[in-house]
């Protein structure tokens, strides 16, 4: 799991970057908030650690910038540890604060608890993420512009991943009295939206389809 420290303060986060390494995680720390949010934007992290107290753009501002802008969750961890500060962290798409100092157990135990929940709502493949509460899929970082229907389609397969899914099934999930046929509509252009991880979208010969992917939620 890749994960972003976004930290000013060089003991913190090299302590960070040693204490995550060690736990398993695979680390990378900038240490102002103007590049904190340049590489926030990269959408192969499974979850930032940022704190608020930030050279250039103050982990605030990044929050905001970030909010409805990558489905990435983000976990505070600062000494501006009073009821404002938390809450507006929250209120900005926090999904959890620690307070400096900190225990290192501590961070390790509550990112892993984050990135638990998350690896049931998130599947990756290839240049693929598909957000299942959020609804939106993007390749290479970049929104892949499914419709309702083949966000249906496609989400529905996700939830049954590896298994084989009946195109009759497929047409009731995506509604508006779609057919056999709209389904197979559906999956070519999701196949093409999807580029290389398209492949990944095979057809079960004389029954309908199956998402054949490593890790199934």
């Amino acid at each position: 799991m890749r994960l972003l420290v976004v930290e000013d303060d060089a003991s913190v986060g090299k302590r960070m970057v040693r204490g995550l390494t060690r736990a398993g995680f695979e680390v990378q720390w900038c240490d102002d908030g103007e590049e904190g949010l340049a590489r926030a934007r990269d959408p192969s992290f499974d979850l930032i650690v940022l704190d608020l107290m930030l050279p250039g753009r103050g982990g605030i501002e990044v929050l905001e910038r970030l909010r409805g802008a990558v489905a990435t969750p983000i976990l505070v961890v600062s000494a501006r540890d009073g009821l404002e500060s938390r809450l507006a962290s929250f209120e900005l798409g926090a999904v959890d604060f620690v307070s400096k100092p900190f225990w290192m157990e501590e961070l390790v135990a509550r990112i892993r608890s984050r990135l638990g929940a998350r690896r049931e709502h998130v599947i990756r493949w290839g240049d693929v993420e598909l957000d299942l509460d959020a609804r939106a899929v993007r390749v290479r970082g970049e929104d892949a512009r499914l419709t309702p229907a083949e966000l249906s389609v496609l989400g529905h397969l996700a939830a049954r991943a590896n298994r084989a899914v009946s195109r009759a099934e497929l047409a009731d999930e995506s509604g508006g009295g779609a057919t056999e046929r709209t389904v197979d509509s559906h999956v070519a252009r999701i196949r093409k939206k999807l580029g290389d991880g398209g492949a990944s979208l095979q057809t079960v010969r004389g029954f309908g389809y199956r998402l054949a992917i490593e890790e199934a939620p």
